[in-house]
């Protein structure tokens, strides 16, 4: 638990910087493998009760503002997702999801006062 909730933010969190020393390249690859990761699993779908993480519309699942792009448990059959429903959140991943979403509304508000 003190892992999840120290070592493992720290590392998420520093992860570009970690593959730029590693690689003495860009993280640009990592990226452009997670969007092809990302585009398999669309195509050929997620197998029996696997899911993926996946940036999605929100429905208002797990308590996430209806309307806001956010990264949800899925599942996908004939390319297209579904919210996995009803995982169990614990208080700490609650806290960071809700900081997440927050974010996400501020980065939004932030796009939408620029067209403006």
């Amino acid at each position: 638990d003190s892992w999840l909730k120290n070592d493992f933010i720290k590392t998420v969190q520093s992860r570009g910087a970690a593959v730029i020393a590693a690689r003495k390249m860009s993280s640009a690859m990592s990226a452009a493998k997670a969007t092809a990761d990302h585009m398999r699993d669309w195509w050929f779908g997620t197998q029996g009760d696997k899911w993926v993480s996946m940036g999605v519309i929100s429905d208002g699942s797990y308590g996430i503002e209806a309307g806001l792009m956010y990264s949800f448990p899925v599942t996908i059959k004939n390319k297209e997702w579904t919210i996995v429903k009803g995982l169990d959140i614990d208080d700490f991943a609650r806290e960071k999801m809700d900081a997440t979403a927050k974010e996400l509304c501020e980065e939004r508000a932030e796009a939408e006062k620029d067209d403006a």
